[in-house]
C-alpha cells in the first residue's frame, strides 16, 4: 500500500460554525424583511415614514446578501466546499426572502 496516499479527514470539507451561524442568521433575517416588505406593499400606506423604512430595509437586506453572504462565501468557503457563490446566495437569501413574502400571503388569505 502506498504510504503517500492519505484519505482526507471528513472534517475537513465541513463549514466552520461561524460560517454556518452566518447562513443561519441570513436565513432568519431575510424571511422576517421579505414578511415585512410584503406587508409594506400590500397594506396602501405608502407615507414617508414607512417608505424610508421599506427602501432602508431592502438596502440592508442587498447589503447582507452581498458582504456576509456572497463575498464571505466566495472569499473562504468556496474552495473547501465546491459550492458556486451565487447558489449560496439563492438558498440563504433570496429563497427566504421569498418564502417571507408568501407567508404573509397564506395568512392574509387565510384569515
Amino acid at each position: 500500500m502506498n504510504a503517500s496516499i492519505q484519505p482526507t479527514p471528513e472534517k475537513a470539507s465541513r463549514l466552520p460554525l461561524s460560517a454556518i451561524l452566518h447562513l443561519v442568521l441570513a436565513v432568519f433575517l431575510l424571511a422576517w424583511s421579505g414578511f415585512f416588505t410584503m406587508d409594506f406593499l400590500l397594506s396602501g400606506v405608502y407615507t414617508f415614514p414607512r417608505t424610508s423604512r421599506a427602501i432602508t430595509l431592502t438596502l440592508a437586506v442587498l447589503i447582507l446578501s452581498y458582504e456576509f453572504i456572497y463575498k464571505e462565501h466566495l472569499a473562504r468557503y468556496s474552495s473547501i466546499t465546491g459550492i458556486l457563490p451565487l447558489k449560496v446566495v439563492l438558498y440563504s437569501c433570496i429563497i427566504p426572502y421569498m418564502i417571507g413574502s408568501v407567508a404573509l400571503l397564506v395568512l392574509i388569505h387565510l384569515s
